[in-house]
């Protein structure tokens, strides 16, 4: 292979499926490459709130001086975007020259997409010898490939119902999942304000240093914009606003604080780099503004959960006119439930279909807005985003405002088609 391009398809090809849970490989191929870390780990599973609280992490600690590597996924529109060293993403030659590696050891063992990259940037991690590693969760907790790396200290940001196939139809069934990223001995952070108990019990039956939001550590907004956190030995008031916007990034930005607590003996920070990194932490397609005349937000809330958080939002930065959809879902996602959710946000839909096997149909989308009480006047269908995202924008008066959301794929073709730079 000689570009990234070349790689990627190599390893898209090589397993028998797509998604392959289970952690023997990963632990195979880690012992094989040798590949461990003397740095302090943080990682980070949950339903939705995780690339925020990496960020968060990774802007705080960059702040303090600290190098920083993070892995997060899935990406919007390049894959060096799941690898970052310094605030900067990977280089194609340096992903290239780990893959090789990766590569040379694996042998006969076929590897699925998510391993194999995540080995190539773990391996890529190693030779960089940062200070800090934040690594995401890519699916549950139990089974992911990530797991198989040693934590310091884990957190969970919320749990909600989605990966239903994987994980269990329950957020007990999640949350007992999502638990397996705890360690005996090591704190284990849960940003959630209604853990399921199955969460508490499996953290407390396993001997972890369970703090929870609410009761261990709290978020309290302030009538200036200002918010207030209080941990077990932290109490910091008239902290700014963090610069990612929605309901819950003041509860992230907890999550993210507590774990920094947590774990202070290795990894000191001060109010300036914590005050710094609110303010810097940006990450796109989070109820991010990449228009005006009409303003245009792209959110990538899949799940019923996220669409809660983002109807919140939107009740709270309401806008001057109408509020105009570009909707677009995978067909594995809980499509009914968000359509009840999101129904009365918005005054005209753009449904989408997307590409891709799991891709959903607009026709679908049409048909679970209807049940939910929306006049079929309102719904226009296309085949593709591009087309949606044009008729929304030749729809659109100057005053209203454009919400392009429903999944990764969605955002992901609208900031290429509008040459948006990712964050």
């Amino acid at each position: 292979m000689k570009n990234l391009n070349q790689w990627l398809e190599h390893i898209e090809h090589l397993h028998s499926k797509p998604i392959d849970m289970g952690l023997e490989r990963m632990k195979k191929m880690l012992e094989l490459m040798n590949i461990k870390f003397d740095c302090p780990v943080i990682t980070v599973g949950g339903t939705n709130g995780k690339g925020s609280v990496c960020s968060y992490l990774e802007h705080i600690l960059l702040a303090q001086g600290y190098k920083v590597g993070v892995h997060t996924s899935p990406h919007l529109i390049r894959f060096n975007e799941r690898a970052k060293i310094n605030g900067s993403y990977a280089s194609d030659e340096d992903l290239c020259k780990h893959f090789e590696k990766v590569e040379k050891a694996r042998g006969q063992t076929t590897l699925s997409y998510f391993e194999y990259t995540l080995l190539g940037i773990l391996s890529l991690f190693q030779e960089k010898k940062p200070d800090a590693l934040v690594l995401e969760i890519g699916l549950g907790g139990r089974l992911d490939a990530v797991n198989t790396v040693e934590p310091t200290v884990s957190v969970i940001t919320s749990v909600g119902i989605d990966h239903t196939s994987f994980l269990g139809n329950t957020r007990e069934e999640i949350g007992w999942d999502k638990a397996h990223i705890y360690r005996t001995g090591k704190p284990a952070i849960c940003g959630d304000l209604n853990p399921p108990v199955t969460l508490v019990e499996y953290a407390e039956g396993i001997g972890a240093h369970l703090e929870l939001a609410g009761r261990d550590f709290t978020a309290l907004k302030n009538d200036d914009n200002t918010w207030d956190y209080q941990g077990p030995n932290w109490h910091l008031s008239q902290l700014p606003e963090p610069a990612m916007k929605g309901v819950y990034q003041i509860n992230n930005a907890a999550a993210a604080l507590a774990a920094l607590e947590a774990i202070q003996n290795r990894l000191k920070v001060g109010r300036e780099s914590i005050e710094q990194g609110l303010k810097t932490a940006v990450l796109s397609g989070r109820f991010q503004k990449i228009g005006s005349d009409p303003e245009m937000i792209i959110d990538v809330g899949h799940n019923p959960h996220a669409a809660t958080q983002l109807a919140e939002t939107l009740k709270q930065v309401s806008g001057k006119g109408r509020t105009l959809a570009v909707f677009g879902m995978l067909s594995d996602k809980d499509r009914k439930k968000v359509c009840e959710i999101m129904k009365p946000c918005i005054d005209e839909w753009f449904l989408a279909d997307l590409p891709t096997i799991r891709g959903g149909k607009a026709e679908d989308l049409g048909f679970y807005l209807t049940e939910a009480g929306v006049d079929s006047k309102k719904l226009k269908k296309f085949s593709s985003v591009k087309e949606a995202l044009q008729n929304a924008l030749e729809s659109s008066q100057s005053t209203d405002r454009i919400l392009v959301f429903g999944s990764f794929v969605t955002v992901s073709e609208v900031l290429e088609l509008l040459n948006v730079p990712i964050l």
